[in-house]
């Protein structure tokens, strides 16, 4: 079978680190380039780290794309409270010495659309949905031509973890997220209902650790800098490992469990500004629009990613 194309829209931060080191160890999936846009840290950081990753993971052939500097129609909320002043903060790390391609990431993800046969492109969006968006606005024929979209955003039962209502990549551009979540295209969403099951506990840690390599070294690091705000936050055993979920979803996708449901993002609610109104129950008798992934297989995740970050 052959692998699965890809291209990951992503603003990293520690644990979109780590879903890029899952794809490029996975022959499942072949990334076609990494898009980085505003999020977690501003523009000129995630575009960066994108690259010190594809470096750490020895792929310098993969292109870097930097996107969106700012939401659609609003200003940037960045998350260094979390992460870090770099978005990669905990071990120290060389700046990349791989170059930035010249070409705009909105760019790159419509002429690859346009380019390759309809279907057979899987968006990967682990950050705010600027990029995306403004590809669908610019050029709404390439919707139909996108195989699916898998992204890291929302919640439902576990409400919110940047406002009480709104998860971070959802809130940060809610019109973008609109625009995606309308505009059509196959959508399967990993929420903060899965993600919060996929915890980096201390045993996990050390697996990396353990495995005696860099990419093994640095995904422990950037887990135990990362952690301290969630477990303080939550009084949780470790970190949630967010956006690497989406990748497993593409290959172990018997991992996760969940339900066809109907998603409206909420843009001008006074406390619910980026909220996904999930319609679990199904009780709105809106139209099914994205696959919501529910629940995980923590034990099955964590044997799938540290056997791949094994290989790097």
């Amino acid at each position: 079978m052959s692998a699965r194309k890809i291209i990951i829209d992503t603003d990293p931060g520690q644990d979109d680190a780590v879903a890029i080191l899952l794809a490029l160890a996975s022959p499942e999936v072949e990334v076609l380039g990494i898009t980085a846009v505003a999020g977690n840290v501003p523009l000129p950081l995630t575009a960066r780290n994108a690259r010190i990753v594809c470096e750490l993971a020895g792929r310098r052939d993969i292109r870097v794309f930097a996107g969106c500097d700012a939401p659609m129609s609003r200003g940037l909320v960045t998350a260094e409270h979390v992460h870090g002043k770099t978005g990669l903060d905990g071990p120290q790390l060389p700046d990349p010495t791989m170059p930035l391609q010249d070409t705009h990431a909105v760019d790159f993800i419509i002429d690859t659309l346009r380019a390759e046969a309809p279907g057979t492109i899987t968006l990967c969006p682990i950050g705010p949905l600027t990029n995306i968006a403004t590809a669908f606005r610019r050029a709404p024929d390439i919707v139909e031509r996108v195989q699916e979209i898998v992204l890291m955003g929302g919640a439902y039962f576990e409400v919110g973890n940047i406002t009480p209502a709104a998860e971070f990549n959802i809130y940060v551009d809610p019109e973008a997220a609109e625009i995606v979540f309308g505009a059509g295209a196959p959508i399967t969403v990993m929420s903060l209902d899965v993600t919060h099951k996929v915890l980096v506990t201390g045993p996990r840690t050390e697996a990396f650790r353990a495995m005696g390599t860099e990419p093994g070294r640095m995904v422990a690091e950037w887990t135990d800098f990362f952690e301290r705000f969630d477990k303080e936050k939550y009084g949780s055993d470790g970190a949630p490992l967010h956006d690497p979920c989406v990748i497993a979803w593409l290959i172990e996708p018997t991992l996760f469990s969940g339900r066809q449901i109907n998603v409206e993002i909420e843009t001008k609610g006074t406390f619910t500004q980026g909220m996904t109104v999930a319609d679990w129950w199904g009780v709105s008798g809106r139209a099914p629009n994205a696959f919501f992934a529910g629940d995980v297989d923590a034990d099955g995740f964590f044997r799938l990613l540290t056997e791949r970050i094994a290989r790097l």
